[in-house]
Order: structure tokens, then C-alpha cells, then sequence
């Protein structure tokens, strides 16, 4: 009996390349290519009222680490390439920053939850972050007005720490002494 080896069909960092820039986001999750249209006015204004945030943060403390916005690559792996509204890369990890783009996980990723994205977001992408060992991962729901706060316990797999509401506040322990009251993101 003869058998013959598949060829594998999903697409790679250089298939990634040959896209088009044509103002979408375009990302490949375990081979598998995403195409999402520009954000609305409510994601834009959450994604820069955080990165405010923790930029004059960690403009005060800037051994920490940095802070980036959409749009960036990270390449996680030859097969996954994906550009998160936010991240933050901590001092320890500076070396996967290179000239264009991020190569390795991220310390932080935070996602902005829209109806094309939602379910990419809180299953897909959260394993994806999982597996590649990013140490914590918010999703922020402008619908309700919450954020999801996950994070990498001992045994290497994402814990929901909690569901922060717009009467709380948003902190963690990578950024010590950081907080953001979560009524000022939504106001």
C-alpha cells in the first residue's frame, strides 16, 4: 500500500508577506488567514485612552518595558502572525523586538472585542496566546463595558482572574503601581 504525504496548505510567514496593505488586518492563526475590516470610532477611542495610559506610565518608569499599538506584527510562529490593538512588551523580553515587527509573546495583549472578532478573539486567539506563553491577556467588551483579565498560572495555561465592570479598576502586576479606573476607558 502506498501512502503519500499530504502537502501542507497552510499558509506561512511568507505567504503573510505577499498580502496586499490595503488597510485591513490581515493575520494567519495556525495557517489560516483573517481578514478584518478598520476598527469603529468606540475601539479607536478605548485602544487610545489605554495606550495614553500606560505610555505616561511607563514613560515615568521606562525600565519596565514598552508599550505598542495596532499596527504591529507579532510573529508567534512560522504559521501564526497576529496584530493586537495593544501590547506591551516587558524589559525582560526587549530581544523579540526587532525593526518590523515583534517576534516572540508578548508579556501583555490586549484585544478589543467587536461582533466580527468576538468569537476569534475570546476562543482562537486566547489558546493561541495560551500556547505561545503570553503571561496575560485582556479583552475589552465595549458592549458591556467590561474587560476580561486572563493570565498564565504554573502550569502554563490561562486563568480568568476576573471581569472587571466600569466600576472598578484595571491594574497588574506587571506594571507595579499602574491603574486605570475602567469608568475613565468607557466614559
Amino acid at each position: 500500500m502506498s501512502t503519500s504525504a499530504r502537502p501542507d496548505t497552510r499558509l506561512t510567514y511568507d505567504d503573510f508577506l505577499l498580502f496586499p496593505d490595503d488597510g485591513q488586518r490581515h493575520e494567519l492563526i495556525g495557517g489560516a488567514h483573517f481578514v478584518t475590516p478598520s476598527p469603529n470610532l468606540r475601539h479607536q477611542k478605548l485602544s487610545g485612552r489605554l495606550h495614553l495610559s500606560l505610555a505616561e506610565y511607563l514613560r515615568a518608569n521606562p525600565s519596565l518595558g514598552e508599550v505598542y499599538y495596532a499596527p504591529l506584527d507579532v510573529v508567534l510562529s512560522h504559521w501564526d502572525i497576529v496584530e493586537p490593538d495593544l501590547l506591551f512588551v516587558a524589559a525582560d523580553q526587549r530581544s523579540i523586538l526587532t525593526e518590523k515587527n515583534v517576534v516572540g509573546a508578548p508579556a501583555l495583549v490586549v484585544e478589543i472585542l467587536s461582533p466580527s472578532t468576538r468569537s476569534r478573539d475570546q476562543q482562537l486567539k486566547r489558546r493561541l496566546f495560551e500556547t505561545s506563553n503570553v503571561r496575560e491577556y485582556w479583552m475589552i467588551d465595549p458592549e458591556q463595558n467590561t474587560v476580561t483579565v486572563d493570565r498564565l498560572d504554573e502550569g502554563a495555561k490561562f486563568a480568568r482572574v476576573e471581569v472587571l465592570g466600569a466600576d472598578r479598576s484595571l491594574s497588574t502586576p506587571l506594571l507595579p503601581g499602574w491603574s486605570l479606573p475602567l469608568g475613565q476607558l468607557f466614559a
